[in-house]
């Protein structure tokens, strides 16, 4: 297994993830305690992953539990009730993704460091594992001090 992220590559995750989730959601997250963890879903969840390649290579991955999935897309389609994660649903969520890692590409051009994304895979299920070749660095994000969603970190720098 590869080694995971250097840590002070982790901020434009963060900062990306926060700026761009808020700016389209309206909903204010707070960082909790990153850590390693692995790919384990045992609730109903609904990821995000997205390619990274360039001068880091891995994936980043936004999982989230299926209500919160239907809250988010809600909320970036002005409102409309989403009573299921069905291919409009699907589609907001994926373009937050396309939002968040295109803003941290910019952001780690801005260090020097050129990387592109690709296309986003969603995934939903109960019982999901999921298995990677770099250690995931996992940070919760919390909104109002309770776990919204998770973003997993796979990247390793060349």
């Amino acid at each position: 297994m590869k080694k995971a992220l250097d840590v002070n590559n982790i901020n434009p995750f963060l900062q990306s993830t926060m700026s761009v989730f808020e700016s389209v959601t309206q909903l204010k997250l707070s960082v909790g305690k990153p850590s390693l963890a692995d790919f384990s879903f045992g609730q109903p969840t609904y990821t995000i992953t997205v390619g990274i390649v360039g001068q880091m290579k891995g994936q980043a991955v936004l999982a989230m539990d299926i209500e919160h999935a239907k809250e988010i897309a809600s909320k970036m389609m002005f409102g409309m009730p989403v009573a299921e994660l069905d291919e409009m649903a699907c589609s907001a969520l994926n373009e937050l993704s396309n939002m968040i890692m295109g803003n941290t590409a910019t952001l780690f051009s801005t260090q020097g460091k050129l990387i592109d994304i690709t296309p986003p895979i969603s995934m939903s299920g109960t019982n999901l594992r999921m298995q990677a070749d770099i250690s995931p660095i996992c940070v919760p994000l919390l909104l109002d001090g309770v776990e919204y969603l998770k973003l997993y970190i796979c990247v390793y720098e060349e």
